[in-house]
């Protein structure tokens, strides 16, 4: 959670970067595989229009499929909601629908993201349905799903607070997640405090890279030498 090596005007800052950014300042960090720490297959982000969120994992995994041992309403979950807000924010709610036949019923329509956005969430992540899109989108909350349903069905939480794998990628609580319009991925706390001049850095060498191309003379040769120096500094490999 926030600490003096995640402080919130830190979090803050990284969340203006696009995710893709980000994505490559990581791959400087050279702490982790390419290929890994973020979701792939068939996310997709419900509202690409809105900024990038950033924040801590709260997990659970839910059925819609068959009525829950107790309790009738779908957020009728006391116990769910006061972990949620037990933790510190800002929060991403992260839920593993865990039915054979994810989507069935949504969980996560408009009274849940009221409710989350009170509790100091600022997005959802899961790997089954949404409802209710209008209402989500008016208040600004951010969804990452695999599609819609009409109906919530039996939807309910059966657990929490332990590690869930959506899209292929493994989220534990306390996770720290950053996600726009590109997808899901997870930021590592080894370099953290680095992250954001290199995440500049990228920006720089992107914008020096755009208007080499928009250049009259440019050529082949030119860009030999643009790749050339970047991989003196280590950036192309």
């Amino acid at each position: 959670m926030p600490n003096p090596e995640h402080p919130y005007d830190l979090l803050d800052r990284l969340r203006r970067f696009d995710t893709c950014t980000l994505s490559n300042a990581i791959e400087r960090l050279e702490i982790r595989p390419r290929n890994e720490g973020f979701m792939s297959g068939k996310m997709s982000c419900i509202f690409p229009q809105m900024p990038p969120v950033i924040g801590f994992a709260v997990t659970g995994r839910m059925r819609s499929s068959m009525p829950p041992v107790r309790g009738k309403c779908y957020y009728e979950h006391i116990e769910w909601w006061r972990y949620v807000a037990g933790v510190a924010g800002p929060k991403i709610v992260v839920v593993h629908d865990a039915d054979h036949a994810a989507g069935t019923g949504a969980l996560f329509g408009e009274a849940y993201a009221r409710i989350s956005r009170k509790l100091g969430c600022v997005a959802c992540v899961t790997n089954g349905a949404v409802r209710d899109v209008p209402g989500i989108e008016a208040i600004g909350f951010q969804v990452f799903a695999r599609g819609f349903s009409v109906s919530h069905a039996y939807a309910h939480v059966v657990d929490f607070g332990e590690p869930v794998e959506i899209g292929g990628l493994r989220i534990g609580p306390g996770d720290l997640l950053h996600a726009d319009l590109h997808g899901v991925h997870v930021i590592p706390a080894e370099g953290i405090d680095r992250l954001e001049s290199l995440a500049q850095d990228v920006l720089r060498d992107d914008r020096d890279l755009f208007c080499l191309t928009e250049r009259k003379d440019f050529s082949v040769d030119l860009l030999a030498a643009k790749l050339a120096q970047a991989k003196s500094r280590n950036l192309c490999k």
